[in-house]
Protein backbone atom coordinates (compact mmCIF):
# COMPACT_ATOMS: atom_id res chain seq x y z
CA UNK A 1 0.00 0.00 0.00
CA UNK A 2 1.27 3.45 -0.91
CA UNK A 3 2.23 5.40 2.22
CA UNK A 4 3.00 8.77 0.71
CA UNK A 5 3.68 10.46 -2.63
CA UNK A 6 6.89 12.41 -3.08
CA UNK A 7 8.14 14.88 -5.66
CA UNK A 8 11.68 15.89 -6.57
CA UNK A 9 13.43 18.09 -9.13
CA UNK A 10 16.98 17.95 -10.45
CA UNK A 11 18.01 21.59 -10.03
CA UNK A 12 19.91 22.29 -6.85
CA UNK A 13 21.20 18.74 -6.51
CA UNK A 14 24.36 17.05 -7.67
CA UNK A 15 24.33 13.34 -8.43
CA UNK A 16 25.40 12.29 -4.95
CA UNK A 17 22.94 14.48 -3.04
CA UNK A 18 20.09 13.58 -5.41
CA UNK A 19 20.51 9.84 -4.94
CA UNK A 20 21.15 10.28 -1.21
CA UNK A 21 17.85 12.16 -0.89
CA UNK A 22 16.03 9.32 -2.68
CA UNK A 23 17.61 6.78 -0.33
CA UNK A 24 16.78 8.83 2.76
CA UNK A 25 13.12 8.98 1.71
CA UNK A 26 13.20 5.24 0.91
CA UNK A 27 11.82 5.84 -2.58
CA UNK A 28 10.88 2.61 -4.34
CA UNK A 29 9.30 3.90 -7.58
CA UNK A 30 10.58 6.78 -9.69
CA UNK A 31 8.01 8.31 -12.05
CA UNK A 32 9.58 10.55 -14.68
CA UNK A 33 6.97 13.03 -15.93
CA UNK A 34 9.19 14.87 -18.42
CA UNK A 35 8.52 14.73 -22.14
CA UNK A 36 12.21 15.03 -22.96
CA UNK A 37 14.42 13.15 -20.57
CA UNK A 38 17.51 15.30 -20.78
CA UNK A 39 18.73 18.25 -18.75
CA UNK A 40 21.06 20.93 -20.05
CA UNK A 41 24.29 21.54 -18.21
CA UNK A 42 27.08 19.17 -17.28
CA UNK A 43 26.21 19.47 -13.58
CA UNK A 44 22.85 17.82 -14.33
CA UNK A 45 24.11 14.98 -16.52
CA UNK A 46 23.04 12.60 -13.72
CA UNK A 47 19.39 13.41 -14.60
CA UNK A 48 19.72 12.41 -18.26
CA UNK A 49 17.66 9.34 -18.98
CA UNK A 50 20.23 6.59 -19.47
CA UNK A 51 22.44 7.61 -16.55
CA UNK A 52 19.45 8.18 -14.33
CA UNK A 53 17.82 4.85 -15.13
CA UNK A 54 21.08 2.99 -14.54
CA UNK A 55 21.66 4.66 -11.17
CA UNK A 56 18.08 3.95 -10.12
CA UNK A 57 18.39 0.30 -11.17
CA UNK A 58 21.64 0.03 -9.20
CA UNK A 59 19.78 1.40 -6.15
CA UNK A 60 16.87 -1.01 -6.60
CA UNK A 61 14.39 1.74 -7.50
CA UNK A 62 11.86 0.93 -10.22
CA UNK A 63 11.61 3.50 -13.03
CA UNK A 64 8.58 4.41 -15.09
CA UNK A 65 8.01 7.17 -17.63
CA UNK A 66 4.74 9.09 -18.04
CA UNK A 67 5.46 11.58 -20.84
CA UNK A 68 1.76 12.24 -21.44
CA UNK A 69 1.70 14.30 -18.26
CA UNK A 70 4.35 16.74 -19.40
CA UNK A 71 3.02 20.17 -20.38
CA UNK A 72 2.63 20.91 -24.07
CA UNK A 73 4.99 23.28 -25.86
CA UNK A 74 2.24 25.93 -25.92
CA UNK A 75 1.76 25.67 -22.17
CA UNK A 76 5.51 25.91 -21.56
CA UNK A 77 5.62 28.97 -23.83
CA UNK A 78 2.90 30.64 -21.74
CA UNK A 79 5.12 30.23 -18.68
CA UNK A 80 8.20 31.48 -20.51
CA UNK A 81 6.26 34.60 -21.55
CA UNK A 82 5.14 35.18 -17.95
CA UNK A 83 8.71 34.72 -16.72
CA UNK A 84 10.04 37.17 -19.32
CA UNK A 85 7.37 39.75 -18.46
CA UNK A 86 8.28 39.47 -14.76
CA UNK A 87 12.04 39.44 -15.45
CA UNK A 88 12.44 36.01 -13.83
CA UNK A 89 15.03 33.51 -15.03
CA UNK A 90 13.61 29.99 -15.53
CA UNK A 91 15.72 28.41 -12.81
CA UNK A 92 14.87 31.26 -10.42
CA UNK A 93 11.10 30.80 -10.73
CA UNK A 94 9.36 30.03 -7.43
CA UNK A 95 5.84 29.47 -8.74
CA UNK A 96 3.88 28.82 -11.88
CA UNK A 97 1.86 31.56 -13.49
CA UNK A 98 -1.93 31.50 -13.73
CA UNK A 99 -1.85 30.94 -17.52
CA UNK A 100 0.34 27.85 -17.15
CA UNK A 101 -1.79 26.45 -14.33
CA UNK A 102 -5.03 26.95 -16.27
CA UNK A 103 -3.58 25.48 -19.46
CA UNK A 104 -2.05 22.46 -17.69
CA UNK A 105 -5.26 21.71 -15.87
CA UNK A 106 -7.23 21.97 -19.11
CA UNK A 107 -4.87 19.92 -21.27
CA UNK A 108 -3.66 17.27 -18.82
CA UNK A 109 -5.78 17.15 -15.68
CA UNK A 110 -9.32 17.74 -17.02
CA UNK A 111 -9.50 14.14 -18.26
CA UNK A 112 -6.91 12.70 -15.90
CA UNK A 113 -7.84 9.41 -14.28
CA UNK A 114 -5.93 9.14 -11.02
CA UNK A 115 -6.98 5.53 -10.43
CA UNK A 116 -5.69 4.50 -13.86
CA UNK A 117 -2.44 6.42 -13.30
CA UNK A 118 -2.04 4.62 -9.97
CA UNK A 119 -2.58 1.24 -11.65
CA UNK A 120 -0.01 2.00 -14.35
CA UNK A 121 2.66 3.84 -12.38
CA UNK A 122 2.17 3.51 -8.63
CA UNK A 123 0.77 0.01 -8.04
CA UNK A 124 2.98 -1.94 -5.66
CA UNK A 125 5.01 1.09 -4.60
CA UNK A 126 5.05 2.29 -1.00
CA UNK A 127 6.98 5.51 -1.64
CA UNK A 128 6.78 6.70 -5.25
CA UNK A 129 8.29 9.98 -6.40
CA UNK A 130 7.23 12.26 -9.27
CA UNK A 131 10.24 13.73 -11.05
CA UNK A 132 10.80 16.76 -13.24
CA UNK A 133 13.62 19.29 -13.21
CA UNK A 134 12.65 22.47 -11.38
CA UNK A 135 13.96 22.90 -7.85
CA UNK A 136 10.82 24.50 -6.40
CA UNK A 137 7.76 22.23 -6.50
CA UNK A 138 5.47 25.24 -6.98
CA UNK A 139 7.43 26.18 -10.10
CA UNK A 140 6.78 22.81 -11.73
CA UNK A 141 3.86 20.86 -13.11
CA UNK A 142 4.74 18.02 -10.74
CA UNK A 143 3.12 20.02 -7.93
CA UNK A 144 -0.14 20.25 -9.90
CA UNK A 145 -0.11 16.53 -10.61
CA UNK A 146 0.80 15.70 -7.00
CA UNK A 147 -2.04 17.88 -5.76
CA UNK A 148 -4.50 16.10 -8.01
CA UNK A 149 -3.26 12.66 -6.94
CA UNK A 150 -3.42 13.69 -3.29
CA UNK A 151 -7.01 14.85 -3.68
CA UNK A 152 -8.18 11.87 -5.73
CA UNK A 153 -6.27 9.11 -3.94
CA UNK A 154 -6.02 10.54 -0.45
CA UNK A 155 -2.23 10.40 -0.44
CA UNK A 156 -0.11 12.76 1.62
CA UNK A 157 2.55 14.58 -0.46
CA UNK A 158 6.10 15.46 0.51
CA UNK A 159 8.43 17.50 -1.67
CA UNK A 160 12.08 16.42 -1.50
CA UNK A 161 14.39 19.42 -1.60
CA UNK A 162 18.16 19.82 -1.86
Amino acid sequence: MTERLYTIGAYGFDAESFHCRLREARIDRFIDIRARRGVRGAQYAFANSKRLQQALADAGIAYTHAPGLAPSAATRQAQYAADAAAGIAKRARAELGPAFIAAYRAERLATFDAAEFARQHIAGARRPVLFCVEREPGACHRSLLAGRLAADLGLPVEHLMP
